[in-house]
């Protein structure tokens, strides 16, 4: 691997890295203002932003598959190819973001419920959740439209659009929210607002590529619905890891307050830790995937042994920071010793874990970007399997939150090695602009390029 090719990698994973920072902005910002309101709103905000937080985790899959076909008709030189599959995601996030809007309005105030907001909250929560559902269709769009241009390479366009909406929204909120008056509805319509000025931003970009390629925008049945049939087994993978996710959260609240706080604060910083590892993830994805449609099935080895070596080095340098500092960042988020104590520990099994995280991640976008879905998915259920039967032990023994995370562990363990295994075969290396459908034993190898184009998992 040439310098060249990790230059090539830090410039697709250096800007994805600002992507998916500036993501949570818009929840921190309506955060931030909405807390200034009064408790009840700040409480309601939290149950509706819970509900929008799982929808966008979720069709997370409309960037991925995207990315992964798109990139695939890149590498094989088919570029009016590459942007139609781009347009058939895009109408699909906008159909999808329709059908789970509408819902949104309807079913507002039983979904925040049962997101847990109390009796006072509920009417915020439910004023916030109806006007945000209205912008759905824009904010699965601009997922759709992020894996357009990932898998364009064309990253740094989805920095520059998310960094702006970022900061747009923050403007928009505190003039709708305080200078209008508007309340929390303001905080509701800025985000809409921000999340249609995206949208349209993403599709002026899409339009001028369509026109230069000669690509159609009207959108087809055909090409809709094989989008949304190869999108299923990334949905599976999805939803399997927001499984484990939860079930480590429900039982480290049986085990108190204090283990609730430190498993809160743990889980943030995890989820921070993973924002840079799956930068790498992402960069690694787009290259795959144009590797693979080119054919050079011995250059994406190499980028996927290269994206494996800097996600272990990323992952160690990561984990000595946390080693290093968590003695002074700990006391930033609780006075109480109790918890203060909790954290230490829970922190010194995340540096130890890290490392074997790192190429799980790579791994993970690896495979994604190479359309391996139904091997992810497969490998998601029996892993989250795995984790539910190690975190049920420990819970069972009395192991507390600690034996918690050392489940995790387990479920890291779990992941590495099935990615692994399957990365050192050749089943997932499907060369060409297309894809092959797996048998159902998956013995099936396929090279060259196929008719089926949308057929991304």
């Amino acid at each position: 691997m040439t310098s060249a090719e990790d230059r090539h990698l830090l410039r697709l994973a250096l800007p994805a890295l600002g992507n998916l920072v500036a993501e949570p902005l818009f929840l921190l910002a309506d955060s931030a203002i909405v807390g200034h309101l009064g408790t009840p709103q700040l409480a309601g905000l939290a149950a509706a932003s819970a509900l929008l937080a799982t929808l966008t985790y979720l069709c997370v899959f409309l960037a991925y598959g995207t990315t992964a076909a798109v990139g695939r008709r890149i590498g094989a030189g088919d570029l009016p190819g590459a942007v139609r599959q781009g347009v058939d995601g895009m109408w699909l996030g906008v159909i999808l973001g329709a059908v789970l809007g509408l819902a949104g309005i309807v079913f507002a105030e039983p979904l925040v419920r049962m997101f847990g907001a109390s009796h006072e909250a509920v009417p915020y929560g439910v004023t916030y959740l109806r006007i945000a559902s209205l912008g759905q269709p824009a904010m699965l769009l601009v997922l759709a439209s992020t894996g357009v241009l990932r898998g364009l390479q064309d990253i740094r366009t989805t920095l520059v659009v998310a960094a702006t909406g970022a900061g747009a929204n923050v403007v928009l909120n505190l003039v709708l929210v305080y200078s209008a008056g508007m309340g929390i509805a303001g905080s509701a319509t800025g985000t809409v607002l921000t999340q249609y000025g995206m949208a349209a931003a993403y599709a002026g970009v899409v339009y001028r590529a369509a026109r230069t390629y000669g690509a159609p925008l009207r959108p087809d049945r055909e090409g809709i619905k094989q989008a949304a049939t190869a999108s299923i087994p990334l949905l599976v993978r999805t939803i399997m890891l927001r499984i484990a996710l939860l079930a480590g959260t429900i039982l480290a609240a049986r085990y108190g307050t204090e283990a609730l706080a430190a498993q809160q604060v743990a889980w943030s910083l995890w989820g921070f830790l993973a924002l840079v590892l799956d930068a790498l993830a992402i960069a690694g994805q787009a290259w795959i995937s144009q590797l693979l449609g080119a054919s050079d099935v011995a250059g994406a080895r190499r980028a996927t042994r290269r994206t494996m070596q800097w996600g272990v080095v990323t992952g160690v340098v990561l984990g000595l920071v946390v080693l290093a500092t968590r003695q002074l960042f700990i006391p930033l988020f609780t006075d109480d010793q109790a918890v203060r104590d909790l954290l230490s520990q829970v922190l010194l099994l995340e540096v130890l874990f890290l490392p074997i995280s790192a190429p799980v991640f790579v791994l993970d976008g690896i495979l994604i970007g190479a359309g391996d879905g139904r091997y992810l998915a497969w490998a998601g259920s029996a892993t989250t399997a795995a984790y539910l039967v190690a975190a049920l032990t420990s819970y069972h023994f009395d192991g507390g939150l600690v034996g918690l995370w050392w489940a995790l562990g387990v479920f890291m363990l779990a992941r590495l090695t099935v990615l692994t295994a399957r990365i050192r075969t050749d089943r997932w290396i499907v060369t060409g602009a297309g894809l092959v459908a797996e048998t159902a034993t998956d013995d099936v190898v396929a090279t060259g390029e196929v008719a089926a184009a949308t057929q991304t998992p």
